[in-house]
């Protein structure tokens, strides 16, 4: 279902292609773990309903066997989601028989998944915000 792929610059790849699902109903739900570290963004997905949320998990997880394959030094707490990409595929057309002798079409749509996981050291600021660090602002004197 998902194909390997190799270590580019842009980290450990998995790409899902002709799944049966709308891609306007797949990108909301790849939006909530994009930039996650990795268990994080799996445990969400497991406790959603969505069907899509099954199709992205699916593919990262083989992104991370990918990732955890090539690189035996990487342990799952290091990897975060760098990438999610829900693009269009094609459409099956399909007649919609109607009253009085008409008919539609019903268009079934399709999409492709493209998950790229990446090790959180070499994301920067980008490692789900774990690399982030926000100064507290310093506390006034009391009188």
């Amino acid at each position: 279902m998902a194909e390997t792929t190799k270590k580019e610059k842009s980290g450990y790849r998995a790409i899902t292609r002709y799944l049966i699902a709308s891609p306007s109903k797949i990108r909301p739900v790849a939006d909530l773990v994009r930039r996650k570290p990795y268990p994080e963004a799996v445990s969400l997905l497991e406790n959603m309903p969505h069907k899509g949320a099954r199709l992205i998990k699916k593919t990262m997880v083989s992104a991370a066997s990918n990732a955890l394959n090539k690189d035996k030094q990487l342990a799952e707490d290091m990897l975060y989601v760098k990438e999610i990409m829900v693009d269009d595929g094609p459409r099956m057309k399909r007649v919609w028989f109607r009253g009085r002798g008409r008919a539609d079409m019903l268009l079934k749509r399709m999409c492709h998944i493209t998950v790229v996981i990446d090790q959180a050291a070499n994301a920067g600021a980008n490692a789900g915000g774990a690399a982030k660090s926000r100064k507290a602002a310093p506390k006034k004197a009391e009188k």
